[in-house]
Parts: structure tokens; sequence; C-alpha cells
């Protein structure tokens, strides 16, 4: 997550089986800085086309969307467009990822980010909170970032899915205990479906991930997508309804 430079605390660096992997979400940010205007696309597949009708899904996170590492053809946004297509489930998932995020970056960039949308999204995934807490920023932040992300997107009438993230055990029992639950509560305050923890189906296999042992390579990604097409479908589903 590449927005600024991060200095990993020693704590990270001795964590847990959990919090070993989650250490490698900060290692994108000594790359250089992302440019602040965010994809507005993914490439399409060969194997499973996008129909000109198809309602756009946007996928506003980090550099767990963004893809870091990975052709544009390999990000999460990509990978779960074709899924989608392939299983006759029409939909253009736009790559709104930016790595190194935080969840206040989010937050300011996110009007811009709606404003310059071709089309409106029908659904929105969010997918944040990583870099806040590598950065052992405050979860009362966090969850106040998120709140506003949220509420924006609900001020526009633009249904949300929310991916989660969880607290490295290593940062003491107080700040789990703060940081974890932020995305179910938030999830039950806006009614939106939701995946516990994003990185749950690659956590711990090196196979499935990058040198950094923490972003998902190709197969990572594609594990994480079979995992979560079907949520997604089904949120597109409901925010497609008639209200």
């Amino acid at each position: 997550m590449r927005r600024s430079s991060i200095a990993l605390a020693p704590v990270l660096v001795l964590a847990l089986p959990l919090a070993l992997p989650l250490a490698g979400l900060a290692g994108c940010s000594q790359k250089a800085p992302a440019p602040e205007v965010v994809a507005t696309g993914t490439a399409a597949t060969t194997t499973a086309p996008v129909p000109a009708d198809a309602p756009v899904i946007l996928a506003f996170g980090d550099s767990l969307y963004a893809g870091y590492q990975l052709p544009p053809t390999d990000s999460y946004p990509a990978k779960l467009e074709a899924a989608l297509n392939a299983g006759g489930v029409k939909a253009r998932v736009v790559n709104a990822g930016v790595s190194g995020d935080t969840t206040a970056a989010a937050r300011q960039r996110l009007a811009f980010t709606l404003d310059n949308q071709p089309v409106k999204p029908t659904l929105a995934l969010v997918g944040l909170g990583g870099n806040d807490m590598l950065r052992g920023l405050p979860p009362a932040e966090t969850r106040a970032n998120l709140d506003a992300i949220l509420g924006e997107f609900q001020k526009r009438k633009i249904p949300v899915m929310l991916t989660g993230m969880l607290a490295a055990p290593n940062l003491g029992a107080d700040y789990v205990k703060a940081f974890n639950p932020i995305w179910p509560s938030l999830a039950k305050k806006y009614d939106a479906p939701l995946v516990p923890f994003f990185l749950a189906p690659v956590l711990g296999q090196d196979k499935l991930l990058l040198e950094d042992h923490v972003h998902p390579n190709t197969q990572g990604v594609e594990r994480i997508v079979a995992a979560t097409k079907d949520e997604v479908a089904k949120a597109l589903k409901a925010a497609e309804a008639p209200k």
C-alpha cells in the first residue's frame, strides 16, 4: 500500500501467525507514491466478455483491490468481473483501488472518484483498514472514516458490500477488541453484506502469496474470488431489485 512510507514497528516483525502475514501489507508503501486519480475500469477477459448493459460494481479500496505487483487483468476486480460474467452474472467491475490508502485517504478521494465515474455504480465494494492497523491508528478514527465513506455511498443511493480486515493480535487485546468489531458494526448499521476477513482464503499459504507473504499472487486472487463471488453476486442482485 504505497501512498507514503511506513516504518514497521519491531512488534510487527515479532508477530503471531496472523500478525506476521498482515505485517507485509506495509511492504508496498516502500514504492513510489500512487497517483491521486484512480483507475476507472478493468481489462476485459477474453473468456467472459462484459455485456454493454452490465451493471457497474465499484471496487473502492487499497492495494488488495488495486492488484499490487500484478498485471491489471490479475487484480481482484478484474478476476471478479471475469468470474461473475462466466457464471452468468452480468457485471462490469471498476477498479478504484489505490495502494497505500488509509481510511482517511480513501475518504478524502471518495467524492472525486464517484463524481468521475461515467456510469453510476449499482453496487460498491469497500475494502479498507489494513493500513490504519499497521500504522497503529486509533480504531475510533478508522471507524469514523469508514462510517463517513459508507454514509456518502448511502447519500448517493449506492448500496455497499464490505470486505473486512482483522487486527494483528500482537497489537494487544485492547486494540483488537476495538478494531475487529468495526466491520460487523457498520455492516449492521448500513444493512450491508460483509465478508468478515478478505484475506482468509490465502492467509498463511505461501504458494498463494507474493514474496511479502501477504499480498495474493494470481492464484491467491483466484482463491479469494472463488470465496467471495457468490456473495458479491447476491449483493448485486439485491442492489438491482426494485425499491
